[in-house]
């Protein structure tokens, strides 16, 4: 039986692609039901207050950066969505004393400039970089700071970047927000053309790409207006470079971050529920995490919302 048409942009692959069975489920699950969803390699834990939300993705950088050695170093890579924990992790550090001589910082993606045919420059007012910096990195002491070549941001030339992964540095754990095409990082479901025409890539087939230039899902660019750009869906690129799935499976451990403020209650539970049962679709990107190791799916109370049918 073909697959459905998406019935958002029926030159992509999604979500709304899937058996309606499937996301009918997802839609009926309660806090209760998320919370049973935890299986080896799959965890689900959720904070009352969006203080200890951030606070505990904060500690995250704190307790992967505290491992690093000389003989060991050890690094995390991190979002730009969310963005709340950054300024924490800058304060931690400064409070803690901790040396970051033996740590390092992967950003997850950047902007791709169309016209240039580069990433966005720092001076972007959306550049991931600049926001890591002004939020983070610029805020640590000097003599804590990590050195310059221990931050490894993606350039439109991906090959040193990829190489970064190999380079005998421990990624302790990949941090991401979850997108509204249910996406990590830009890793967005792809166009039906060429050969995933009829069918979207296979598990398997996703997982083989690593670092690389995107066109992003008009979901993305919507999702990126409305949660950094006001609305002004024009100011956002229709491109970006993205950590691939290649690089995420060398992370120990991958974990989510669902505030409620870049996806809505269907997707909260849809790719937890996937995960869970072992359901992985490239047209849902993050259900493809069903096949690493350790993911860990982290829940504001607060965000969760509910599928049930509100008039506003």
């Amino acid at each position: 039986m073909p697959r459905k048409t998406s019935y958002i942009a029926p030159d992509w692959w999604d979500y709304t692609t899937l058996e309606s069975d499937l996301i009918n489920a997802a839609a009926a699950l309660t806090e209760r039901d998320l919370q049973q969803l935890s299986r080896p390699g799959f965890e689900v834990a959720l904070y009352d207050t969006l203080q200890d939300f951030y606070l505990a993705e904060a500690l995250e950088y704190i307790t992967a950066w505290r491992q690093g050695t000389a003989d060991n170093p050890v690094g995390i890579c991190g979002p730009i969505g969310p963005t709340e924990q950054l300024p924490l992790v800058a304060r931690l550090v400064n409070e803690l004393g901790l040396n970051l001589q033996h740590a390092h910082f992967w950003g997850m993606d950047e902007w791709f400039d169309e016209s240039t045919q580069t990433e966005v420059a720092p001076t972007h007012p959306l550049s991931f970089e600049k926001a890591d910096r002004e939020l983070c990195f610029d805020r640590i002491h000097k003599n804590l700071a990590m050195p310059e070549s221990n931050l490894h941001f993606p350039k439109a030339d991906v090959a040193g970047f990829q190489k970064t992964w190999d380079s005998g540095v421990r990624c302790a754990v990949m941090q991401g927000g979850q997108g509204e095409i249910k996406h990590w990082a830009f890793n967005d479901p792809l166009k039906r053309e060429g050969k995933w025409k009829n069918e979207p890539p296979t598990p398997a087939e996703y997982r083989e790409l690593a670092t690389r230039i995107v066109d992003l899902h008009p979901v993305t660019l919507g999702q990126n207006a409305r949660t950094s750009g006001g609305g002004n869906i024009s100011m956002v690129p229709r491109m970006a470079i993205t950590v691939g799935p290649r690089e995420t499976w060398k992370a120990e451990k991958v974990s989510i971050w669902h505030a409620g403020m870049h996806d809505n209650p269907l997707g909260q539970r849809l790719t937890a529920l996937m995960i869970s049962k072992g359901i992985a679709d490239s047209a849902v990107p993050m259900s493809l995490l069903a096949d690493h190791p350790n993911v860990k799916f982290n829940y504001y109370r607060g965000g969760l919302g509910s599928c049930s049918v509100e008039m506003h």
